[in-house]
């Protein structure tokens, strides 16, 4: 038995080719994955507010936060030393996006009010796109930056460059 409708036809046993049976069992899947990543937040809050530590003070306590990872400038690879120049002298520099507000959304370095922090590309070798090189310089003026920030993972990971 079918009934005519406007996107196709619904059988006894199918709407436009799935079972009937089969589209709101995803639909229960979907709902009940929603309710689980929501009960897994909230208690992961209430067991660090029981232990007595804030989500920020987790957040905080990050190793990658640590300034154990530092790096000297002349041990970085070529590229990186004359994005370096290039930024203090204010460019010029290749990409459109050079110089433009990082976001800081991996909350990997220190937390600063947005407009901060800028990034620059690190030329990579071989590689006709941007790559995942990058110096984040945080202060103004851009031209005397009071921090830098190498990534050679686009963002994964930061090391402080020494000067």
């Amino acid at each position: 038995m079918s009934f005519p409708v406007r996107s196709g036809t619904i059988s006894r046993f199918k709407f436009q080719g799935y079972p009937v049976g089969q589209a709101t069992r995803s639909a229960r899947l979907s709902s009940r994955s929603y309710w689980k990543g929501t009960m897994a937040a909230v208690g992961l809050w209430l067991g660090l507010t029981v232990a007595g530590v804030s989500p920020v003070e987790a957040r905080e306590s990050r190793p990658g936060d640590s300034e154990a990872a530092v790096v000297q400038l002349d041990t970085l690879p070529p590229e990186a030393q004359a994005t370096e120049r290039l930024i203090r002298a204010g460019g010029p520099f290749r990409h459109a996006k050079d110089g433009s507000v990082f976001g800081n959304r991996e909350r990997l370095l220190p937390a600063r009010p947005r407009g901060f922090y800028r990034e620059y590309t690190v030329r990579t070798p071989g590689v006709r796109h941007r790559g995942a090189r990058r110096i984040v310089c945080g202060g103004e003026p851009p031209t005397r930056p009071e921090t830098c920030y190498y990534t050679d993972d686009h963002y994964a990971s930061f090391r402080r460059i020494a000067q």
